[in-house]
């Protein structure tokens, strides 16, 4: 059967504009914007040129925005001086006025909170002195210790440090949090054996290295609202490591989210280098898929939305061209996941989910890695 252009543009729109809904926050339709790092907003404080960059995106019909990562108060969380932080009064106050924008557009936003961990090397910004820190003083790919592992009381303070950024997230006027656990940065850190080597109860099996996830989202959760969302994002893949994984069948995988479901998680953003991919044989459930399916919670799926190829080549030089988005919405019909989110298409095009949803598919263009370096 023929679909004419007319079909496909009103079938998109019936999707696609359906409300979702993580905890109390009800999301205007099933488009995320996903997470990228940018380093616009020297000192880390996000200026007018990243108001106006994220509530663009809003007025252009995206539902959910989740802001690039954002470091948490403590002295090792990052490695720029341009990454915007999530704590200090000049630095909320520029927040503040990005969520009162997205909210006059019409959108909802939540923060990402982020430390980098391990991935941290001496003498990066915004804390020079700084050691950086992991579970085990790893870095991906190494057997040698060059960093500080963890203490207790490293711990705490870590744990405390998203648990404020998180109460200074409602307290400023955002929707909601995203916990950065995905990627290799320090909470994926601990999740991963590969960068995970402690013998106390922080390591071991996989259930005990979801300890100190699940602590931080514990603290978050005992330090909002009840119906605040409290969002996860987590992958398989690493920096360097694309092969790696937490889980090698959705039996391992239940036992990893398992313990983040009990502490509070509302959501999971599972990310992936394309969404498309089964994440185990013998099923076409993609990651977020089996979140979904395993947990029983609000699942975002991420990686190569509406381009065909990935986003790693894009700091390389690489454009990517325009994918179909059919396989994409007959997932979202079969309620597989509950939203998406995209990243490149959205740098690209501030327009893309107004195009999308209105069926201006004509219009829509590939992605250059020239926007890399704007904040359009």
């Amino acid at each position: 059967m023929t679909v004419t252009p007319a079909e496909a543009a009103s079938r998109a729109a019936q999707i696609l504009a359906r409300p979702a809904t993580i905890n109390g926050l009800t999301v205007p339709n099933r488009i995320a914007m996903a997470p990228m790092t940018r380093m616009f907003s020297p000192g880390g404080i996000p200026g007018e040129d990243v108001v106006s960059y994220y509530s663009r995106r809003a007025a252009a019909g995206v539902g959910l925005i989740v802001t690039e990562g954002t470091y948490v108060g403590h002295a090792s969380a990052g490695q720029s001086d341009r990454v915007p932080r999530f704590h200090g009064e000049e630095q909320l106050a520029g927040w503040a006025k990005v969520a009162d924008a997205v909210h006059a557009a019409g959108g909802t936003i939540v923060p990402q909170l982020w430390h980098i961990g391990m991935v941290r090397k001496q003498g990066d910004q915004p804390f020079p002195d700084a050691p950086a820190v992991g579970p085990s003083g790893l870095r991906i790919g190494e057997d040698e210790v060059t960093g500080k592992a963890m203490t207790q009381a490293d711990v705490d303070d870590v744990i405390g440090a998203f648990a404020e950024a998180a109460a200074a997230a409602e307290r400023i006027g955002f929707d909601g949090v995203e916990i950065h656990g995905a990627h290799g940065y320090l909470v994926d850190q601990f999740l991963w054996a590969g960068t995970n080597r402690r013998t106390d109860a922080y390591g071991g099996d996989p259930v005990a290295r979801t300890k100190f996830a699940a602590e931080i989202v514990a603290a978050v959760r005992e330090t909002v609202s009840p119906e605040f969302p409290v969002i996860f994002r987590y992958s398989q893949w690493k920096q360097d490591a694309y092969d790696a994984r937490l889980a090698e069948t959705p039996e391992e995988l239940e036992a990893v989210l398992t313990p983040l479901v009990t502490a509070g998680v509302d959501a999971f953003h599972a990310s992936t280098r394309r969404y498309w991919h089964p994440e185990f044989d013998g099923s076409d459930l993609n990651l977020a898929g089996w979140t979904k399916k395993l947990t029983g919670k609000t699942a975002i799926t991420v990686g190569s939305v509406g381009l065909d190829g990935e986003f790693g080549k894009a700091f390389q030089g690489e454009g990517a061209g325009l994918g179909s988005l059919d396989n994409l919405l007959d997932r979202l019909e079969r309620d597989e996941f509950d939203l998406v989110a995209v990243g490149r298409a959205l740098l690209q095009d501030p327009a893309w989910a107004e195009k999308v949803l209105s069926g201006r598919f004509e219009e829509l263009a590939p992605f250059d890695a020239a926007a890399l370096k704007t904040l359009s």
